[in-house]
């Protein structure tokens, strides 16, 4: 087992690798051009057919360095299943299998499957009957299909766990254990982690075949990132910290980490009580509750997400401009994980901790891990308690309609900013600067408007038509 350690520094084309033309030639298109640091120390051992773990985070371009291994990898004229991706979420199985088949778009004929809990069993059976290269799915869902034989893996080349300490905190070890059972010898296997803990080094003994160990230093990534951290004597002082923190900095997005799922949906609700606009994401909820919450932060229509480490890993958001750590995180690299979700791509970020003296061994290995000595700062004054509650721009509408009624993001903008044909009532006019993200489903479709034209919005769209039909259209609150 050999280990593999950079700082970043430094970056190297992708056409520097042996990777088809059609690749390199999709890749420019997207406009990927130079590697990213996990990227760069990593694809060139994939391609050689090594395993290989690798320490990265969401937004390290990691999903890129593994989908183009694999793309490398297939053998299209082989209508087989021939790669699989175990992700611990329905939500980033679904981010991975888009992203693989943008990735893909150069290469005709290859089909990517999705295989997910919270969705029919029975559709399932039918695609996979219809054949697939790779399949993209979550470990329990998996788990079924092999047992039954609905699912076979006997073609199985290249095995891809993504984000594997999550996948083993929400206790899917057995289920892992009984697809790799299934699974060829001599395939190849990677595994990308946000975290090391010795469960990682265990399942990779038991798994992998002298895999190669990559860890990228997010030191550099993080040098935009301000830190500050405050001293609570309870629970009471705790929330009081919170509510001060919020009103100081009244920004646009923000999430706010608590380490159990009771404190999550509990903080959540204190604050909705006290007028901010605040979501909750945690285990508890059934899978549409987590899909819908997800995008209404994503969308905007939600200022506050506050969440559990387990639910949050793989938020498919472009930034956030406030992370608070309502509780320290047990881990210091969990803590370091939660902190990188603020100040992506060069943007200044800024991190909150809260801690009690029963957290302060905790503060302490973040202080070994960052090479720094933290001091407790003063909260901001009383005063910001008369300061609004930032409430979201956006708002959220669902259109019973999506991929199998033909509908397009292109539809759904054309119907929101048609010219109103009923006069004084038709409502305010909806240009494309009042329209946010559009994300199209299976069988429904969601669509972010600015609150100012919420009401002409929902008018047009129950009312118009596309593709020739009306839709059901409901504003999502919480």
């Amino acid at each position: 087992m050999s280990e593999t350690t950079t700082n970043g520094k430094g970056s190297l084309a992708f056409s520097s690798l042996n990777l088809h033309k059609d690749l390199v030639q999709n890749l420019s298109s997207l406009g990927y051009q130079e590697m990213t640091p996990i990227q760069a120390q990593s694809l060139p051992e994939m391609l050689m057919g090594k395993d290989v773990i690798a320490q990265a985070k969401t937004g390290s371009g990691k999903t890129a360095a593994f989908g183009l291994a694999l793309l490398e990898k297939l053998e299209v004229k082989r209508f087989r299943i021939q790669s699989m991706i175990l992700c611990p979420t329905r939500e980033l199985a679904d981010q991975v299998a888009k992203e693989i088949r943008k990735l893909a778009r150069a290469v005709h004929n290859i089909k990517v499957l999705t295989l997910c809990g919270g969705t029919p069993f029975g559709p399932q059976i039918g695609s996979l009957e219809h054949g697939a290269h790779i399949i993209v799915g979550t470990p329990g869902r998996i788990e079924e299909h092999v047992i039954k034989g609905t699912l076979k893996l006997d073609d199985l080349n290249l095995l891809i766990l993504d984000e594997a300490d999550r996948m083993l905190e929400m206790g899917f070890e057995a289920a892992l254990d009984n697809i790799v059972e299934r699974t060829p010898l001599d395939r190849q296997t990677l595994l990308f982690s946000a975290t090391f803990p010795k469960q990682i080094q265990a399942i990779s003994e038991s798994i992998m075949t002298d895999p190669v160990i990559i860890k990228v230093s997010t030191e550099e990534d993080q040098s935009n990132i301000s830190q500050e951290f405050f001293h609570v004597e309870d629970d009471v002082e705790r929330f009081e910290a919170l509510r001060l923190i919020l009103l100081d900095n009244p920004v646009e997005s923000t999430a706010i980490f608590c380490n159990t799922k009771k404190e999550t949906q509990a903080v959540c609700n204190k604050l909705h009580d006290d007028g901010f606009s605040v979501l909750a994401l945690h285990g508890d909820l059934e899978q549409k509750d987590r899909d819908q919450t997800l995008l209404r932060f994503a969308n905007k229509s939600a200022a506050i997400l506050v969440a559990t480490d387990v639910a949050a890993r793989g938020l498919d958001i472009d930034s956030l401009d406030l992370v608070v750590n309502y509780n320290i995180a047990h881990d210091s690299e969990v803590h370091i994980h939660r902190i990188g979700r603020t100040g992506r791509a060069g943007a200044q970020g800024k991190a909150v901790s809260l801690f009690s003296d029963k957290e302060s061994y905790k503060v302490g290995l973040i202080e070994d891990e960052l090479e720094q000595v933290i001091k407790p700062g003063l909260l901001p004054s009383a005063e910001v308690l008369n300061n609004v509650r930032l409430q979201a721009k956006m708002a959220t509408i669902q259109i019973d309609g999506g991929k199998k009624q033909k509908v397009r993001p292109g539809d759904i903008l054309g119907a929101l900013t048609a010219k109103n044909t009923e006069g004084k009532n038709g409502g305010v006019e909806i240009t494309g600067k009042d329209v946010g993200k559009i994300s199209v489903l299976d069988i429904r479709s969601y669509v972010a408007v600015d609150k100012k034209v919420l009401k002409s919005a929902l008018r047009k769209l129950s009312m118009g038509k596309m593709k020739g039909r009306t839709y059901k259209v409901r504003h999502l609150t919480v």
